[in-house]
């Protein structure tokens, strides 16, 4: 079966700077891949090569089987579900017409998206008569996120793409919204490209990680695979990991969690 995502050589340059060189990566239908790497390292500009945000300067990004270059840019960021820092939704919209919009572009009955709509806030833990009718500017951070992530879901997209989307949160929430990702990982399946540059949040989420370092891929490994790893560089993301949070890593590798 050929991969949902596909990098192809893929080179791009901004403003005469080089920022990915070369890289080689497929993603399978399922798989959670984890963009890591340092600031300017490139993983948002891979991010959004995938719904042809950004285009290659050579190579190509193949998203299920064609060239991003050869799809209707709408109809393909309609395939990816979308989540940034602060969920970037519609501050003019409810919660309600924030997730139902692209259902709503899509030609979706009314009943339809509304029952979406319940269903999915009741996912992300929000109930639906209290948040139905709320703005973003009524909701904390951590709601934010929830709703963004419900809206990435309504349309039932076969991708998902988080852009670094609980950096912004305290701890306690992050870890909340990290397990509740896992939770929905399980029951929805999706196939996700997730940024950031924390490697506690990478061991957590990712069933692969791939290090961007120097333009191109320093490691690509699964969590267990990259504690061990070799890199410098990954040694570098470790070194902020303690003896006994390297356990706790294994233990949750190993499904203690």
């Amino acid at each position: 079966m050929s991969a949902l995502i596909s990098f192809q050589q893929v080179t791009v340059d901004l403003g005469g700077r080089p920022v990915l060189c070369d890289v080689n990566l497929e993603v399978e239908a399922g798989e959670t891949v984890v963009l890591l790497g340092r600031s300017g390292s490139g993983k948002t500009t891979a991010l959004k090569l995938v719904n042809r945000l950004l285009l290659p300067t050579a190579g190509q990004v193949m998203v299920e089987g064609t060239p991003t270059t050869a799809w209707d840019p709408i109809r393909l960021r309609r395939r990816a579900g979308y989540v940034m820092q602060e969920g970037g939704l519609f501050p003019h919209l409810t919660v309600a017409q924030n997730i139902g919009l692209v259902p709503r572009l899509l030609g979706w009955a009314p009943a339809d998206i509304r029952k979406r709509v319940d269903a999915l806030l009741a996912q992300v833990e929000l109930p639906p008569d209290k948040f139905l009718e709320r703005y973003p500017r009524h909701l904390s951070g951590g709601q934010r996120q929830r709703v963004g992530i419900a809206r990435a879901l309504a349309a039932d997209p076969p991708m998902l793409l988080f852009d670094e989307p609980f950096g912004a949160l305290d701890p306690v929430t992050r870890f909340e919204l990290q397990r509740q990702f896992l939770r929905l990982r399980r029951e929805y399946g999706k196939t996700s490209l997730f940024v950031t540059h924390d490697v506690r949040e990478a061991l957590r989420l990712g069933t692969r990680i791939v290090l961007l370092a120097n333009g191109g891929i320093d490691c690509m490994a699964s969590p267990s695979e990259f504690l061990r790893a070799s890199s410098p560089e990954v040694h570098t993301f470790l070194a902020g990991l303690d003896v006994l949070e390297r356990k706790g890593h294994h233990d949750i590798l190993s499904g203690a969690d």
